[in-house]
């Protein structure tokens, strides 16, 4: 008898609010310089299936006066889910609006669907594309799986299809992820070999003899921007008291969150011949520069500038608030906090990685700005600056608490509720309905690089590129998904937006004002650190 076992939380709320005219599906495409064996990759993937039995499950049908919407683990697909749509100027188009539009079923195991697009294959000017190589377009049903876990499916994937068509010896396995501390570590570049330790150990000493012996560097002719940034002591002058963290902005409980003005002015330009927008998702996706980076003032003796006081990923999120606080300023919405939504993966990425949905839903606010100030395209430094130090502090704290519920205590009460899933379903979708003003402005997801290298061996390469995209659910309406390859210095960007918010115009002029927010962010770091500094990049992870 297979064996079965009920929804967890984040499945069953998603189940609660599926939408016939909204598919929950999770879009992730990867561009590969190379093209692949057909067989061998089928092979490839059944196998990883094999190896993540997770990902074998089938809703079970179920009644109203069930007491849960139950998963059923399948010894074996039911349908294959791989396919190869004939090659054609279009092939890449037409997979990406499958992926928003048709959304695997969830009462046939696997619920994900792999497409492998052939070349040539070209889209229209305001989408990239991969003249030459393999594109890899996997859709799962978000009920049953996140990206993360479809990354993971694509790693093992990958490495077991490299493992029987390379010519040369197979190389050993990823290291699992499991210690939290060392993967972030590792990505960050911290890990180093026994020769590089050495040569800094060696550094270090020679720089203290250095300092022994050198008078007092002069002090500084400017100050830090903020009082975040904390000065190095000099070694012969007592050290400073630290300076506090700057507090996050917190809103009340009954703070109303900004909603995104709707904009469908190219498919309706007179108002008095209103017309329904198209049901669904629409979908953009860009590839932009990694945004630089401040560093402070000071370095150590070693020759290093000390880490940066915010990431990469805080600078995405100021880049949301500035993108939807000018955007609501063009549209003569009145000022209001923006709170964009951050999803948090705690599960380790090895092998033996958790697979369905794993992440954990945050908060981060940002105060209301004044619908007349200068705040964009042009921000001021220092007020851009102030941002990333209170976005920094924030999400330090986020990511260090302690792990409680994916979607929060309410969603927790919902789940548990001694009811059947009828009466659980229908009050479900009446409390969102009655939430729907305080549903947070955007979300805004960042894996970071992806932690796996997505190596097809000699015939299909190393992954090139890597984009992402999750629903955008009504009210909310807007998610902007990012990621980066292990190798590549471009964020991969999806910008995914509900037709019942926004016409395909208005989201071109959207992702054109995350462009200039997010340079924005840039313009407001320091100068850069010396020449030898080593580069501290951003950790896989969600985000």
């Amino acid at each position: 008898m297979t064996a079965r076992l009920p929804f967890p939380l984040v499945d069953e709320i998603s189940r609660h609010c599926l939408q016939d005219d909204t598919p929950e599906t999770v879009h992730i495409e990867v561009h590969l310089p190379g093209r692949l064996h057909h067989e061998g990759l089928r092979t490839a993937f059944h196998q990883a299936l094999a190896r993540h039995p997770r990902v074998l499950v089938r809703q079970l049908p179920t009644r109203w006066w069930h007491r849960h919407y139950t998963w059923q683990l399948a010894p074996a697909p039911d349908v294959d889910p791989v396919a190869f749509p004939p090659p054609g100027p279009d092939a890449l188009t037409r997979a990406r609006t499958r992926a928003l539009t048709d959304c695997p079923p969830l009462d046939a195991a696997p619920p994900v669907r792999l497409e492998v697009i052939d070349p040539p294959h070209t889209t229209d000017d305001h989408q990239p594309a991969a003249p030459t190589g393999t594109v890899l377009l996997f859709t799962l049903h978000h009920t049953a799986l996140d990206a993360p876990a479809g990354l993971r499916i694509l790693a093992t994937t990958a490495d077991l299809y490299r493992e029987t068509t390379q010519s040369g010896p197979t190389p050993p396995p990823p290291t699992a992820r499991a210690p939290r501390h060392q993967a972030r570590s590792e990505a960050r570049g911290e890990g180093r070999t026994q020769a590089e330790r050495a040569e800094r150990a060696q550094r270090a000493q020679d720089a203290e003899r250095t300092q022994r012996v050198a008078p007092p560097a002069p002090a500084p002719a400017l100050a830090p921007l903020t009082p975040s940034t904390p000065s190095t002591p000099s070694a012969l002058s007592p050290p400073s008291p630290p300076s506090p963290a700057p507090s996050p902005y917190h809103p009340g409980p009954l703070t109303r969150p900004a909603r995104l003005a709707p904009d469908h002015t190219a498919t309706t330009p007179h108002r008095s011949t209103p017309r329904s927008p198209r049901p669904g998702n629409g979908m953009l996706l860009a590839a932009l520069p990694l945004p630089a980076r401040s560093h402070h003032t000071h370095t150590h003796t070693t020759g290093h500038s000390p880490p940066s006081p915010h990431t990469v990923n805080d600078q995405l999120l100021v880049a949301t608030h500035l993108m939807a606080t000018h955007w609501n300023a063009l549209h003569d919405r009145p000022a209001a906090p923006i709170i964009v939504t951050m999803p948090i993966d705690d599960r380790p990425r090895g092998p033996h990685m958790p697979i369905g949905n794993g992440t954990r839903l945050t908060p981060v606010a940002f105060p209301p700005t004044p619908t007349r100030s200068p705040f964009l395209p042009q921000a001021p430094t220092p007020t851009v600056t102030h941002l990333l130090h209170h976005t920094a502090t924030r999400t330090r704290a986020l990511k260090s608490a302690t792990p409680g519920p994916q979607l929060g205590f309410p969603s927790t009460a919902l789940t548990s509720l001694p009811l059947p899933v009828g009466a659980r379903r229908a009050l479900t979708r009446t409390l969102r309905s009655l939430a729907a003003p305080w549903t947070p402005t955007a979300l805004l997801s960042n894996i970071g690089r992806v932690p796996y290298p997505l190596d097809f061996g000699d015939t299909g390469g190393r992954a090139t590129a890597v984009w992402f995209s999750a629903p955008a659910r009504m009210p909310r309406g807007l998610s902007i998904t990012t990621a980066t390859t292990r190798d590549g210095d471009r964020i991969h960007l999806a910008l995914r937006w509900s037709r019942a918010l926004l016409d395909d115009a208005a989201a071109a002029q959207l992702l054109a004002l995350f462009r200039t927010s997010l340079a924005t962010t840039a313009s407001a770091t320091t100068p850069p650190p010396p020449v030898g500094a080593a580069p501290r990049t951003e950790g896989g992870g969600t985000p």
